[in-house]
């Protein structure tokens, strides 16, 4: 077995223009961990998640995928060396994503929905894609609704049935873009609840957050990012009860005054 890590970002960096949103980005994820990405809006965590998996074009550093070169030929950064779509899709195989919409077509059903990467993209014929769905839709609660239109669902109904669609694919590692953060408070919960029950079940998990609260509970890795670069990373237990720099203190303080409480 190898011993690479599943996900690996080296120096990577993104500019739009004269705006540098992520620079010297460093990040190492092994099977089976779960990473948050935590920090004030702006800070850079939604443009790493999205160039974890090439959405975004990153155009410093590198981004490893299993020991695969994401994106470009060769780590330059000349627009020759930029993959074919086709070898984009390869690499990044073994990822998914949950977005913060939920971005489910409203004329199809809720089977449909999840069906669709499955036949679309890997060109998977319908029957056996009908199954992973059921499959995926029984996982997140919601085999009932499979025939029901995302009109009829909750926010947080539609949002279960996004991380049924990333779950269909059979993905090794998931990318969370805020999945809770389009949702009324009530709803919530029965979104971090799924969410808990795949890590209990070791789905690898890179998520960026602004529920502290969950962060510091479920995450293996937490990292404190600001003005596109890492501030500082570690381990729950020692990232949120002796954070060491002065801007993290003042970023945790408000879930501190909450009584944000994370056991030794």
């Amino acid at each position: 077995m190898s011993n690479l890590p599943l996900l690996e970002l080296r120096g990577v960096g993104k500019s739009y223009g004269a705006n540098r949103v992520l620079r010297g980005f460093d990040l190492q994820v092994q099977a089976g961990e779960i990473v948050s990405l935590i920090g004030p809006s702006g800070s850079g965590k939604t443009t790493a998640l999205r160039c974890m998996n090439f959405l975004e074009r990153y155009d410093e550093g590198e981004v490893w995928i299993d020991g695969q070169l994401l994106g470009y030929s060769s780590p330059g950064r000349h627009v020759s060396d930029c993959d074919s779509e086709a070898k984009v899709d390869e690499v990044r195989k073994p990822l998914s994503m949950v977005f913060q919409q939920f971005n489910l077509w409203p004329h199809m059903t809720v089977r449909d929905n999840v069906m669709a990467p499955l036949v679309l993209g890997k060109r998977m014929a319908k029957a056996e894609a009908r199954t992973l769905a059921d499959h995926a839709l029984a996982r997140v609660g919601l085999a009932a609704k499979a025939d029901a239109f995302p009109a009829r669902l909750s926010g947080g109904q539609q949002q279960r049935v996004g991380i049924a669609r990333a779950l269909a694919v059979k993905p090794r590692l998931m990318l969370l873009d805020e999945p809770t953060s389009a949702l009324d408070p009530e709803l919530v919960e029965e979104v971090l609840q799924v969410i808990r029950s795949l890590a209990d079940d070791g789905m690898t998990m890179v998520m960026v957050t602004h529920e502290m609260s969950f962060a510091a509970q479920i995450s293996d890795v937490v990292v404190f990012m600001e003005a596109g670069q890492i501030i500082e990373t570690g381990a729950p237990q020692g990232l949120f009860n002796a954070p060491k720099t002065e801007r993290l203190q003042q970023f945790l303080k408000p879930w501190f005054n909450r009584s944000l409480q994370v056991a030794p």
